[in-house]
C-alpha cells in the first residue's frame, strides 16, 4: 500500500481527482485529495490574500493532521508551484514527488509571467493593489477554461468533459500574481513529471527536462486525470513502484 496526496490544477478541486482516486482505492492504496482555500468546496473563503504560501500551508496541515509519512506527492497543473514549498516544510514525510503536465516555477518567478499572460511589472503593480485591498479576486481562469474548451474539447466523453466544466471555480488573483518563494529547482526528491502531448505545458516540460527530472510521455490532453484515469493511475503507480513505493 502506498500513500498518496493528490494536488490539483487551476480552477479545479480535489474532486477533480474522482476518477483517479477510486482506481487508487479500489487497489488497495490510501489517498487523500485536498482542495486549496479558494477552490471547489472551499470556493466561498477566496480572496485577495490567498495565494502560494496560503495553498502551501493548507498542505502541510494535511500532512500534519492526518499525520502522513511516506507519501507520494502527485501535483497537477497550478500544482507545481505548490509542491515545492511543501517539500521545503515536510519533505521528512515524502518519498517521491510526480508532477501531471504541471507548472514548473523557479523561485521568485510569478505564474501569470513565467507563462507569458501578463508582463512582471504589471503583475508587481496588481500584487501592490492586493496589498492594498483592492483589484479583482479571482483571475477568471475558469472561464478562460470553458472558452477554451469550446475551441478545443478536452480529449474524453462529452458527458464527461461537461461534468468538469460545470464543477470548475475561479482561482484568486493572489495565487496567479503572487511571488513563488520556493521553485521547482530547490527539491531535492526524487522527481517524475508526466508530459501530456496536446498542452499548453510544453515550455514546462522543457524545464522538468533542464532539472534533470525523468520524463514520461503521455498521449492525452492536460485534463487526462480525467480524460483517462486508468491511463494516469498506471502511470502513477508504475513510477511509484520503480522509486520503491507501489
Amino acid at each position: 500500500m502506498t500513500t498518496f496526496v493528490l494536488l490539483h490544477g487551476g480552477g479545479m478541486g480535489g474532486w477533480t481527482w474522482k476518477y483517479v482516486r477510486d482506481l487508487l482505492e479500489a487497489q488497495g492504496h490510501k489517498v487523500h485529495t485536498p482542495t486549496f482555500t479558494g477552490f471547489g468546496e472551499r470556493a466561498h473563503l477566496i480572496g485577495r490574500n490567498v495565494g502560494n504560501a496560503t495553498h502551501v500551508q493548507d498542505i502541510v496541515n494535511v500532512f500534519h493532521f492526518e499525520d502522513l509519512h511516506d507519501v507520494v506527492l502527485v501535483a497537477h497543473s497550478y500544482a507545481g508551484t505548490v509542491a515545492p514549498g511543501v517539500v521545503a516544510q515536510v519533505g521528512d514525510r515524502i518519498a517521491s514527488v510526480i508532477y501531471l503536465d504541471a507548472i514548473v516555477p523557479h523561485s521568485g518567478e510569478r505564474i501569470a509571467s513565467l507563462m507569458g499572460y501578463v508582463p512582471e511589472d504589471q503583475l508587481a503593480g496588481l500584487d501592490a493593489m492586493l496589498d492594498a485591498g483592492e483589484g479583482p479576486i479571482g483571475s477568471g481562469v475558469d472561464v478562460m477554461q470553458r472558452e477554451a474548451a469550446k475551441a478545443h474539447p478536452h480529449l474524453m466523453d462529452a458527458d464527461r468533459q461537461q461534468w468538469l466544466l460545470d464543477n470548475l471555480t475561479d482561482q484568486p488573483m493572489r495565487a496567479t500574481s503572487c511571488v513563488i518563494p520556493v521553485g521547482a529547482e530547490t527539491i531535492t526528491k526524487p522527481v517524475d513529471y508526466i508530459a501530456a502531448a496536446i498542452t499548453v505545458m510544453t515550455a514546462m516540460h522543457d524545464r522538468a527536462r533542464a532539472l534533470g527530472w525523468t520524463i514520461h510521455d503521455h498521449p492525452g490532453d492536460h485534463a487526462l486525470l480525467v480524460g483517462d484515469p486508468e491511463g494516469t493511475v498506471d502511470l502513477i503507480l508504475k513510477i511509484a513502484a520503480s522509486r520503491g513505493g507501489a
